[in-house]
């Protein structure tokens, strides 16, 4: 009698530690985490939703061609106001020009989200949550600024510190705007042949 073939490993192409503990929230854990290296850089004249998806994608791919028969998973997060990316804040400068431009008006986080296959499928989506900020305080950006909780994060703020006090409104996925929209990435992982309810696959097993 043949065996059962193991499920196909579950590899996560992001060193985000934010989308690890979102995906161990709904039982899920990567059997492995390779992170893919690619240019973020917006191309000219590119819009907020499609600069997500195709980040996501290329993220995706390049990790995909390393881990051959595996379900990849990759994301990407790009926060805007209007038609205009904001940059995923690396020095305060930056961090504080976005502060002030949120402040007191509603913005737009695109969750981009990509799954290739074990077949070689790619099957990409762009989620999009509105969040408004009240008018924010010199003193309280100080305050933010200070604290580094803006290193590294698109629009130069995680609204699962302190920036929660900033949000009077979210509208959507509130994950996304953490860095994975759970709903549609449990829907695209067991739309497509992941087994997320077993638990043997679900803690990365394979």
């Amino acid at each position: 009698m043949t065996a059962p073939e193991p499920p196909a490993r579950l590899v996560l192409a992001s060193a985000s530690p934010r989308r690890l503990d979102l995906l161990a929230q709904i039982g899920i854990v990567p059997a492995a985490v390779d992170p893919a290296d690619i240019d973020e850089t917006p191309l000219p004249r590119e819009l907020p939703v499609d600069h997500a998806k195709r980040l996501a994608e290329a993220k995706a791919a390049a990790v995909a061609a390393r881990h051959p028969g595996c379900f990849v998973l990759a994301a990407d997060t790009v926060v805007a106001c209007g038609r205009r990316i904001l940059p995923k804040a690396e020095t305060e400068a930056e961090a504080k020009a976005c502060l002030a431009l949120l402040s007191g008006r509603r913005h737009r986080v695109i969750g981009g989200v990509c799954l290739v296959t074990p077949k070689g499928k790619s099957i990409v989506r762009a989620i999009t949550t509105a969040v408004a900020f009240k008018r924010l305080a010199a003193e309280e950006i100080a305050f933010y600024l200070a604290g580094g909780e803006w290193r590294g994060k698109a629009g130069g703020y995680a609204i699962q510190g302190f920036a929660a006090v900033f949000a009077r409104q979210i509208v959507g996925s509130y994950s996304n705007v953490v860095g994975l929209p759970l709903h549609e990435t449990y829907a695209l992982l067991s739309g497509n042949g992941y087994p997320c309810l077993e638990a043997s696959s679900c803690r990365g097993q394979g």
